[in-house]
């Protein structure tokens, strides 16, 4: 729900913000990276709002709105829309306040987000689980707050989410400020823009001198979408793997804010595949178990134009994330690093062509990860799904080679046509 006419947010309202909710949350940590910062020239560190009690930071808005409701309000009850992490701020706030709740999450929502929402809601949460994303789950839940005459607690789309959430950008200058140092870049993950315009509304007034990158998924590119339409519109589709971030369209506040501050805001992207990795990479080297959108920023922060030697924050946003997603993070990962691909093999229906293709084809390092007989052509050919996992990327060339050079048909299936998503993805 857009806040008309639109007010300003200043440095003042985030530090009034953060002394009403700091009895409840506490500080995160802002810890020095050595391996990204070794692997980029910066001096990187991570500002961990995944060891939030809610494992985002989506608690500081959620906290921050509930805190400002009337007692007429509160006990009318709230409503809420999300893809789960602001439903678990929502949740917390709800049993704290004990303020009635009812969350609404899309379909695709992981089961480890809906049943921590219903932990940390406890007798004061209804979880309904609706539409095929972020976007149908809100017009149900805006429904039913219409209906019940609740109040709707915004994710990002409101002046109050926005301040609470500017509240990590409050801590990252306290906690350089203790460091003797001084923030030049801080990389920001972006879904509907909440934490991007909050941080930037803060540092506008209390470090104008630093750069502000916010990074959205390359698949739900929404803020940049209405930085160039003039105006928020809504994506046709969106790509809801990074689902903490996957908005179809940007919020009204803060789209403002941004828009505002275009001189000191520089909008990227970055390909899902690059998350997957940079998750696995967080995960292998530093132990952060970083959800999607929780390693956006990271991601974002290999294409990073800046001095060597500058002293960089990239938010980890949250850490909710399903176990059961691994298998599709790998796939990702490795897609993204050349290392898995897929063909459709017509074999010669004669003895001996699975030995040869093994044996003539495949290279001393290359895996067999699937192989499913889809159907026989005719009696001369049959066919194979196969996915092959290879040693190194450079391994490509010379196994398309011996593909052509076979008289084994082989055809491979490239990532993002419509026959690859349907014979791999679908």
């Amino acid at each position: 729900m857009t806040e008309a006419p639109f007010e300003p947010i200043h440095a003042s309202d985030i530090q009034g913000a953060q002394a009403r909710i700091s009895s409840v949350i506490a500080p995160t940590p802002l810890q020095f990276c050595p391996r990204l910062s070794e692997e980029t020239g910066f001096e990187v560190y991570l500002k961990r709002e995944d060891l939030q009690d809610v494992r985002s930071y989506k608690i500081r808005g959620a906290y921050f709105s509930m805190s400002n409701l009337t007692t007429q309000e509160a006990a009318a009850g709230i409503v809420a829309a999300s893809a789960g992490n602001h439903a678990q701020g929502v949740a917390y706030a709800c049993k704290t306040m004990r303020i009635p709740g009812r969350i609404f999450v899309p379909n695709k929502t992981p089961k480890q987000k809906r049943d921590r929402i219903a932990v940390h809601g406890g007798d004061m949460v209804e979880v309904v689980v609706t539409g095929a994303n972020f976007d149908e789950a809100a017009a149900a839940a805006r429904v039913d707050a219409a209906e019940r005459g609740a109040t709707i607690v915004e994710p990002f789309d409101a002046r109050n989410t926005v301040i609470g959430q500017g509240t990590v950008a409050a801590e990252i200058v306290s906690q350089l400020t203790t460091l003797g140092k001084s923030l030049d870049t801080v990389v920001v993950p972006v879904g509907g823009a909440g934490l991007l315009s909050g941080i930037t509304s803060y540092l506008a007034d209390m470090a104008p001198r630093t750069s502000i990158v916010g990074v959205e998924p390359s698949g739900a590119r929404s803020l940049q979408a209405a930085l160039e339409a003039g105006e928020p519109v809504s994506l046709p589709d969106v790509d809801t793997f990074i689902d903490g971030a996957a908005v179809r369209r940007i919020g009204d506040v803060n789209y403002q804010v941004v828009n505002a501050n275009r001189e000191r805001v520089h909008v990227t992207h970055a390909d899902e595949g690059a998350v997957a990795t940079e998750m696995l990479d967080l995960y292998q080297s530093e132990g952060i178990i970083a959800e999607p959108a929780g390693a956006l920023s990271i991601a974002g922060l290999r294409g990073l134009n800046a001095p060597a030697g500058s002293t960089v924050v990239c938010v980890i946003s949250g850490g909710n994330n399903d176990v059961l997603r691994y298998a599709e993070i790998m796939e990702r990962s490795l897609i993204h690093r050349g290392l898995k691909h897929y063909f459709l093999v017509n074999f010669p229906q004669e003895p001996g062509q699975l030995r040869a293709f093994l044996t003539d084809i495949l290279g001393p390092d290359d895996d067999i990860t699937l192989f499913e007989y889809l159907k026989r052509n005719n009696r001369e050919t049959g066919t194979a799904l196969v996915g092959l996992q290879l040693g190194s990327a450079a391994d490509l060339a010379g196994l398309l080679e011996r593909m052509e050079a076979s008289r084994i048909d082989c055809r491979r299936l490239e990532p993002g046509t419509p026959e690859y998503d349907f014979v791999v993805a679908g």
